[in-house]
């Protein structure tokens, strides 16, 4: 079971000698959306994060390996796919890189792009029940796949008395070798994002229910047209 970090004590270098190691790191992201608190809370969520993974390397005597979702190679060229990506977990991990740490390929790409492709296809309004019930079988089975190769990578990677980092989302459902110590690192605005994040997307949702109701009301009705005898509108 990973262990929080902010509800534990610190822990040594001693306590996990000879110990594989892994901080998970939970990924987020803000929505496109011209929020200033959202940015703000979003910001201090990845200031939090950061200060929580130094003490823990400090603690636990340096960090060797990261692993990155939707990465599927490392190194120079993956902390280049990163800049395209996510300029903040570029930053972070070009930091981690310079300190001796090494950035692995994480994923599978065919495995990868064959799961966005059946999100996609999820999302799509379906006629029939049994296509969307395979699509999830699908999906899932896809997903299975996904995760198994990730903590795959880890088990490769990861040496006996190594420390890894792993950021991914919240959701994922990667299930990580036996003899590996997973520090799960959840900073006080992790929460607040949480929280944040949730009345945004009330906010939208309460936003775009009334758009629905001024469309609906501001409709025209067939017999709301006043027709002449030769069956043209009365407006001329």
């Amino acid at each position: 079971m990973a262990e929080e970090l902010g509800r534990i004590q610190r822990p040594t270098a001693s306590q996990y000698n000879g110990r594989r190691k892994l901080l998970l790191v939970p990924l987020i992201y803000g929505p496109q959306a011209d929020d200033p608190t959202g940015a703000a809370v979003l910001q201090n969520y990845w200031e939090q994060m950061q200060t929580q993974v130094g003490a823990l390397e400090e603690a636990l005597g340096g960090l060797q390996h990261i692993y990155h979702e939707s990465l599927t190679i490392g190194g120079p060229e993956g902390l280049e796919q990163l800049s395209a990506a996510d300029q903040r977990s570029h930053a972070f991990i070009s930091d981690k890189t310079q300190s001796g740490a090494v950035l692995e390929p994480t994923e599978d790409m065919d495995v990868l792009l064959e799961t966005l492709d059946l999100q996609r296809c999820m999302m799509i309004p379906l006629a029939s029940p049994s296509v969307g019930s395979r699509l999830q079988e699908w999906h899932a089975d896809s997903n299975r796949q996904r995760y198994e190769y990730i903590a795959n990578q880890i088990d490769s990677t990861l040496g006996e008395n190594e420390t890894g980092l792993l950021l991914i989302s919240e959701r994922h459902q990667v299930q990580f070798p036996t003899d590996v110590e997973v520090f799960y690192v959840s900073p006080p605005a992790l929460d607040e994002y949480r929280r944040w994040f949730q009345n945004w997307m009330a906010q939208q949702q309460a936003a775009a229910g009334q758009s629905s109701e001024t469309v609906e009301e501001g409709s025209v009705e067939p017999d709301d047209i006043d027709e002449g005898e030769d069956g043209e509108s009365g407006a001329d």
